[in-house]
Order: C-alpha cells, then structure tokens, then sequence
C-alpha cells in the first residue's frame, strides 16, 4: 500500500531533502508532489515555506494513496466491575498546567506580539521544568516559524530568551518549539546517522554530512558513539562547520 508524508522547507528541494532525511530512503525511492510553492518575505518575516508530500512504499494501489498508519494502541486491561465499552476505554490525561509567573507572562507577552508581527495564528502554551520553561506554540501555518532546519524557530528563541533575561540577574532558559518539531528533527538526524554509518562500515569510505548547527552535530556524535568501527569529529568553521562519519575499524568493539 502507498503511503505518504507531507513536510516544509525553505525551497521545495529543502522540503522534499527534509522528508527523505526522514523516511531514510533516497530520491528514487519516492514520488513527489508540490503542494505549496515558497513564498518569500520581508527579512524572513511573513514567508510562506514550501510544502510537498512524498509517497513511498509498494504502488498496491495507485488510485488510493494512505497515510502511514498510526501505532497499534497498547490492550486495555478490563474494569473489575465488568463495565467495559465494546470497542475500549481512553484513559485522558490532563495536561500540565500552564506557568503563571512574572517571568512566564513576560514569555507569553512578548511571542504573543511577535507571532502577530509575523501575521502567524501561534497561541503560546507556557510550562515550566527543571530545566526552564518551555514554549509550544499552537496554531495553523506553523511552518513559516519553523523554517529551513528550524533555523527561524531557533531565531524566536533566541531572542525570546534574550529579551525575557535582559537585565535580569537569574537567567532562565527558554526553549520554544513548533509542531513537535525538534523532537521530530532529532529522531530525522538519529536515523540519517545510522544510515550513513551503515555504508560507511560497509564501502569502508568517510562520509561528510551536510553543515548543522552544533546542536545537531551532538546529536549526530551522540547517535554514533557506541556504532561498531565508526568514529565522528566535526570539520570547518561556523556556519559551515560540519560532522565527518569516519570508517575506524576496531572501535567501540
């Protein structure tokens, strides 16, 4: 059966190079569909990402294309009392609350009037950790705050961060993600990592990834630590600094 799976990116290359990134799977492997064209903005403002959905799998049925399918709900266990719906029960889980303090208000005031400078329907859905707060903004036509590789997502961070700790002698760190999207990059980045590795073991030749931001390089380093006969460093300058996949036969064994 075809399935399919729809992503953003700055250019229609980026969006289709995002999906397979995702799917591991190389060009030829795929069918590709543009569903929206990229619309450029004023200083990155405004724009519109391109959008494309890209079909893979065995063509069963060329007339009715599917999405993947959904992971299989785990069993649930039945109620003593015997009072059972036919089908199941989904058990809701309350979602964490929202922070309201000083520092959180300041968090929500100031992407509250960003996204509305940017013309984005982005409500931001504040909670605080450990580890500082952290936002998820919540709306339609995300994919303009996400950017290329999350490079305008990683912008509003930062300068949430910058304005919301200015002048403050405790700083906080914010952390603002869209659509799910970092963890989704994370697991995109882990997967292209093992696939690399796997022909670099297996053509015995060093492979030199795209240029990532160091964020994503750790990710990469982090991935690969423990993979058989392959070690990680990363090469050039910033921006365009890079992870190399080496071939090192005998290490992690």
């Amino acid at each position: 059966m075809r399935k399919w799976i729809e992503t953003t990116g700055r250019s229609e290359e980026d969006a289709i190079a995002a999906a397979l990134i995702q799917l591991g799977l190389d060009r030829d492997d795929v069918s590709v569909e543009v569903i929206e064209r990229a619309k450029s903005g004023f200083l990155g403002f405004g724009s519109n990402p391109a959008k494309v959905r890209v079909s893979y799998g065995p063509d069963d049925q060329p007339d009715e294309e599917q999405p993947a399918p959904a992971p299989e709900k785990a069993p649930v266990a039945p109620a003593k009392d015997g009072l059972l719906p036919e089908d199941e029960i989904i058990i809701a889980q309350e979602p964490a609350a929202q922070a309201d303090d000083a520092k959180a208000q300041r968090i929500r005031e100031f992407i509250t009037g960003l996204m509305a400078q940017m013309q984005v329907d982005a409500t931001p859905v504040i909670t605080r950790g450990e580890n500082g707060y952290q936002v998820v903004l919540q709306g339609t036509g995300l994919g303009a705050i996400i950017g290329r590789r999350g490079e305008t997502l990683d912008a509003i961070q930062q300068l949430t961060n910058y304005t919301v700790n200015r002048g403050q002698s405790n700083r906080t760190r914010i952390h603002v993600d869209a659509e799910g999207y970092r963890a989704k990059r994370e697991a995109a980045l882990e997967a292209l990592a093992r696939k690399v590795a796997g022909k670099v073991v297996k053509y015995r030749k060093n492979v030199t990834l795209e240029a990532m931001n160091a964020y994503e390089r750790h990710v990469i380093h982090s991935a690969l630590q423990d993979y058989p006969d392959v070690t990680t460093y990363s090469t050039g300058t910033e921006p365009n600094r890079r992870t190399v996949v080496a071939y090192a036969p005998g290490e992690h064994r």
